[in-house]
């Protein structure tokens, strides 16, 4: 029974792997922190800013990475720059804080943290960056629309300050999701490497928690 599971799972396409195996801390980056608070509609204008400003450095090291490693055979079919938030998340930022919403909203070590693990990949171990393309992409494209409707509600924002959950470059976002995902199954990955992809998917959802959780401890967060 144990070998039969084992070739079952081996046999599984890479993006199912991946949502199996981040299932749990997917559901635990849900409810707690900010997030939780944003879901539920009580999250402050200054913790979604301490939010946005805290994810920004990861997704700006995630984006330079796979744009410098596009052709690596492992990233090639996920590196879709129509996808790219760092530019969204400053436009945001500034719509939110103001043009000097750097010198008002810290960067915390929890981001530096985030931003430094992917700048290590990008230098050290580039086909782990197909983990992080998969947190943070997916989960923009599966959960982005729930969000901006319960900010645009919770915190009455309008269109320029939610830009991070618009795609308008890609089309359908359901077909474009689907074939998104798709790319992941193309990485053909040795069964060591999809092992350490998993665990780095894994880590990825860790490295969001704690930002989401020192956002709210950083100031007030629930009003």
């Amino acid at each position: 029974m144990a070998q039969g599971a084992a070739l079952d799972k081996a046999a599984m396409r890479l993006a199912d792997q991946l949502k199996d195996a981040t299932g749990d801390v997917h559901r635990q980056a849900e409810r707690g922190g900010a997030v939780a608070l944003l879901l539920r509609g009580t999250l402050t204008l200054q913790a979604y800013a301490r939010l946005l400003a805290n994810l920004r450095p990861a997704y700006q090291a995630l984006e330079a990475g796979l744009l410098q490693w596009r052709e690596h055979p492992a990233l090639r079919a996920v590196v879709r720059p129509e996808l790219f938030r760092a530019a969204a998340l400053e436009a945001d930022l500034v719509a939110l804080a103001g043009e000097d919403w750097a010198s008002r909203v810290a960067v915390l070590p929890a981001g530096r943290a985030y931003e430094e693990r992917l700048e290590a990949l990008r230098r050290d171990d580039p086909m782990l960056l197909l983990a992080h393309a998969y947190v943070r992409y997916l989960g923009d494209l599966n959960g982005g629309q729930v969000l901006a409707r319960r900010l645009a509600s919770s915190l009455g924002l309008g269109a320029a300050a939610l830009g991070f959950y618009r795609f308008e470059a890609i089309g359908t976002i359901e077909t474009f999701r689907d074939d998104y995902r798709r790319g992941f199954d193309q990485a053909a990955l040795t069964p060591a490497q999809t092992q350490a992809v998993l665990a780095e998917a894994r880590r990825g959802f860790m490295l969001t928690m704690a930002i989401s959780q020192a956002v709210v401890a950083d100031g007030p967060g629930e009003g």
